[in-house]
This record gives C-alpha cells, structure tokens and sequence, in this order.
C-alpha cells in the first residue's frame, strides 16, 4: 500500500504536489515543536517541585545556589533574575523613601521576569493552533483542485468512466487525507500542552506574589523570613548571619 501511495502522490498534479509539500514542512515543523515542548515542559515541572522544596526549606544563599542548577524551572529563573539585584539592594544604606523605591523596582523586576517565563512557554504553541486548524483546509483545497483536473479529463476522453475519474480522484484525495494527519496530532498537542502550561503559570503566578511579599519583608529589615505553611505556599529562611548582616 506504501507504494501505491507513493505512485499516488508521483502522478499528481503540479498544485496537489505542492499542497503535498506545504503540509509535510507544517508536519515536520509541528512535530518538533510537540517533542521540543514535551521536555520542555517535563523539564519544568521537574526543577520547579524541586526548587520550591529548596525555597521552602533553606535559607537565601541556598536557595540561590540550588536555583543555579534548577534553570529549566521558570520560578528558578524569576529568583535567579531578581536575586543579584536584592542582593545589592539590601546592603544599601538607603532611607525609608529609597527603600520603598527599591522594593517597587524589584517587584517590577519579578513581574518582567514572569511574563518573559510566560512568553517562553507558550512559545510555539500559536503554530499548533494554526496547524491544526489549517491544515485539513490546505488538504481541502489540494483535493478541489485534484478533482477539477480529474473532471477536466473527463471532458478530454468524453467518457465518464472509473478508469478514467479514478485514479485523478484517488491522487486529489491523498491531499485531505494528509492534510488530516498534519492537523490531528498538532491539535491534540495542542490541548494537551495548553492544561500542562496553564499549571505551570498558576506556579509562577502564586510563586511570584509569594516572592514579592517576601523581597517586601527583606527589604524593610524584618530579619527572617518564614515559610509560609501551605502547599501553595514558599518562602526563603533567612540565616541568622545574613539578618545580623542587615
């Protein structure tokens, strides 16, 4: 069967071939974005339960160390990427006012943070979407044209039988069919990786507000921070010798 498809697709026409064409680079293109996403997202979930057990636990130059080797968590980076500048920060000798700046500044620089983790995760997936929804009418349209041109030779050999509509309907219809297989496998992914990513962002979202609260507390000099109790919840324990530091 493998061959007779083959001569399907070698006796099409121009257009139909084409088609062919297009659909194959979204095929391969999706299929490199649903393996590339599946560890990506695997990778995530990984380094994010264990760097939230991390943040919960110990205390910030830990949590910062073990961030170095967890990156592929998204809350890992968001830490990473404020923790240098809350480090210069807390040994300014800065008034209230400044203070307050300075608290504002690096909420801003976790809130950045995210929304790049955000962008970083959905990227690739508007091509899923596209695929999925355009590519059965992409197989359509090669398939209108494969009959037009099987129709056409009809009128050429004045008659209308099998043999002769046949094998121009069979190649027109080898485009729908590919163009199904293009579109289902990408819109599975899809919705599959659309759930996984929603659970990823609520994380961030609740580690985010979490951190803010957390760099708020640091900064105005209360010493120690807690973690908060709860399966949502984290927080970073500030060593002894750290808080003296302040």
């Amino acid at each position: 069967m493998s061959f007779d498809l083959i001569s399907l697709i070698l006796q099409a026409g121009l257009i139909v071939k084409l088609v062919l064409l297009l659909l194959l680079v979204f095929s391969v293109m999706s299929w490199t974005i649903i393996a590339t996403k599946w560890w990506e997202l695997r990778a995530a979930d990984e380094d994010s339960e264990a760097f939230l057990e991390v943040y919960r636990r110990d205390d910030w130059n830990e949590v910062y160390d073990a961030a170095r080797h967890l990156d592929r968590s998204p809350l890992a980076v968001v830490f990473l990427t404020t923790a240098d500048e809350t480090q210069t920060a807390r040994h300014r000798n800065a008034s209230d006012r400044t203070r307050d700046r300075l608290v504002q500044q690096l909420e801003r620089s976790v809130e950045w943070a995210s929304s790049a983790q955000v962008r970083r995760l959905e990227r690739g997936m508007p091509f899923l979407a596209t695929t999925g929804s355009a590519t059965p009418f992409i197989g359509l349209f090669g398939t209108v044209v494969g009959i037009i041109a099987a129709f056409q030779s009809i009128g050429e050999a004045g008659q209308a039988s099998l043999a002769v509509v046949g094998p121009g309907i069979a190649e027109a219809l080898v485009a729908t069919a590919v163009g199904l297989l293009t579109a289902i496998p990408a819109t599975i992914a899809y919705n599959a990786f659309g759930g996984r990513i929603d659970a990823v962002l609520g994380n961030l979202e609740r580690f985010s507000s979490q951190f803010q609260e957390d760099l708020a507390r640091l900064m105005q000099g209360q010493g120690a921070m807690q973690p908060v109790v709860g399966a949502e919840g984290a927080g970073v324990r500030e060593s002894s010798r750290a808080a003296g530091g302040e």
